[in-house]
């Protein structure tokens, strides 16, 4: 395993790291009154954009799964119209599943779907810059010993720690703390984007510890 490729994934995922802490800090610049509690919706709008954007220029410059092949202008859009129907699926699906365990079905229907956006991002958004719109693909990375590369590693992280981290985040809604951090559904979108962050961070330091183990099957 070369060690100049996971010194690109890390340097990728931090520059992620960044960008996050960077949506928690420069809006306050522009927006008078704008916190990441006060105005946690707007927030997310931010992040999600933010973190989608600079994975897919990542991707783009990156190019962490290159495929020999050259392909068409028509191959092109239509790829890209596909990840865009995957995307909003999973927004949907996301948001199906976090109605269904508890969050409320008519009220707050906006802050749910925006939560549903923000772990599509950290989620769905990182299969497809890295497998692209093909479930076979993302079945194969998440199955056992799936991974073919380091960059397939690091999103089996990620996007555990992303799920995992929105679930934790849960655990304190229903206590009587009355705190402001407690309203639906910042701890749970506090709860990913840590768990996000964490991902990003724990990946490359387990793939290069762990770096003699790891073997990848060829393509």
């Amino acid at each position: 395993m070369k060690e100049a490729e996971i010194r690109r994934l890390l340097a990728a995922n931090l520059l992620c790291v960044f960008s996050i802490i960077l949506t928690a800090v420069v809006p306050a610049f522009f927006w008078d009154g704008f916190t990441v509690l006060g105005t946690h919706l707007t927030w997310l709008c931010i992040c999600s954009v933010c973190v989608c954007t600079l994975s897919i220029v990542l991707h783009l410059v990156l190019k962490p799964n290159l495929s020999p092949k050259r392909s068409s202008f028509a191959y092109k859009i239509s790829r890209f119209l596909k990840c865009c129907i995957y995307f909003f699926m999973s927004c949907i699906l996301f948001h199906a599943i976090i109605v269904l365990y508890g969050a409320p079905l008519i009220e707050s229907v906006t802050e749910t779907f925006l939560f549903a956006v923000l772990l599509s991002t950290f989620t769905t958004v990182q299969c497809l810059c890295i497998l692209g719109p093909n479930i076979h693909a993302w079945i194969r990375v998440f199955s056992k010993n799936g991974a073919m590369s380091i960059w397939e590693s690091s999103l089996q992280i990620t996007t555990v720690c992303s799920i995992f981290g929105a679930w934790f985040g849960a655990f304190p809604i229903p206590l009587d703390w009355d705190r402001p951090w407690q309203v639906w559904p910042i701890s749970c979108s506090l709860g990913a984007t840590f768990g996000y962050v964490a991902g990003l961070i724990i990946a490359p330091l387990w793939i290069h510890w762990n770096r003699k183990q790891l073997t990848y099957k060829s393509r």
